[in-house]
């Protein structure tokens, strides 16, 4: 790995002290660091104490030939990633206008769309544009944080977003629906209701999220208390427990959308709320050709994607069966 000296603003940040920093926590030693940079160790060393001298707070103990890294270094760490990431990201792109070679675009997006939405996705672009496309998963606040840092051009998330820091586009809207096995009592049923889901066995989100909050205050408020056997905390988990037959589980449409493989069924929920999806990118973000065709695939994908209240499964375009 090649290093190089470059200052950065005002600070006196050199890219050299914040590549050895990291490279020192990655591999848990300065001896395994300048093996893995390719300079000596005392030159690693030196290196740290300047950072340290610069940084004007100590991040490593010293004891008996070793260092030890404080709570200041992996909290430190975090924005030296997200720095570092975002230069490597400038240097290829500089690299790739140099030798007009096709870009490469970041898409984040919750890991459940990797199932039908993100393949449909980088099918499109890698046809119209030959580039190559990173995916890069993570929850809608981390969506948004892929974005800020520079690691992602483009994400899929929900609203409400910050308009000082995003702009988006609206690519869906969804409603909560239970997902349950085909054999399961409830694809005799229109719709679902609090008081259907009394003695079932329930696949549930953490309840960090405002969805479990809604979901079992309306069971609660029916006299119905909710029995439990899994909690997730990422949407996808939940299909498998759901195909297993041992639970169902409440989710929305567009989520729903993504198990067609699955051969579930579903049915509406009532209490239910309404989820906006957006495809999103950072504030004054000048778009390339690229971009461009990438956001419109994501457009696209969701769009093309049959009604969750079809019944109908076609073939080439499969959708969760969601009964009205």
């Amino acid at each position: 790995m090649a290093i190089k000296e470059m200052e950065l603003l005002h600070s006196g940040l050199k890219l050299r002290q914040l590549q050895v920093f990291r490279e020192v926590l990655r591999a848990g030693s300065t001896r395994r660091a300048a093996t893995a940079l390719g300079i000596s160790q005392p030159a690693i060393s030196q290196q740290v104490k300047q950072l340290e001298a610069t940084l004007g707070f100590s991040l490593f103990k010293r004891s008996a030939n070793r260092i030890l890294p404080l709570q200041e270094a992996w909290e430190f760490l975090r924005n030296v990633e997200l720095t570092l990431t975002s230069l490597d990201r400038l240097e290829a792109s500089v690299t790739a206008m140099k030798n007009e070679e096709k870009q490469r675009i970041s898409i984040a997006a919750p890991a459940v769309f990797g199932f039908v939405t993100l393949p449909k996705v980088v099918a499109t672009i890698h046809s119209k544009t030959g580039s190559s496309v990173r995916s890069i998963s993570g929850n809608y606040h981390q969506v948004g944080e892929h974005i800020l840092s520079g690691r992602a051009d483009l994400g899929i998330a929900r609203l409400p977003l910050d308009p000082r820091l995003f702009e988006w586009v609206p690519i869906g809207s969804a409603h909560n629906v239970c997902i349950f096995h085909p054999k399961h009592r409830f694809s005799r049923l229109s719709c679902i209701e609090a008081h259907d889901l009394a003695g079932e066995t329930i696949v549930d989100i953490d309840p960090e999220f405002a969805s479990h909050q809604m979901n079992f205050n309306a069971l609660r408020f029916a006299g119905v208390e909710p029995d439990i056997l899994v909690e997730y905390d990422s949407n996808g988990y939940e299909v498998g427990f759901v195909s297993a037959g041992l639970g169902v589980s409440i989710t929305n449409e567009i989520i729903a959308r993504e198990y067609s493989a699955f051969e579930l069924e579903a049915r509406p929920v009532d209490p239910s709320a309404l989820y906006h999806y957006v495809a999103i990118w950072q504030r004054g973000r000048a778009f390339s050709s690229t971009m461009e065709v990438s956001l419109d695939a994501i457009r696209s994908a969701f769009a093309n994607c049959h009604p969750a209240n079809d019944t109908a499964r076609d073939v080439v375009q499969p959708a969760l069966a969601v009964r009205r």
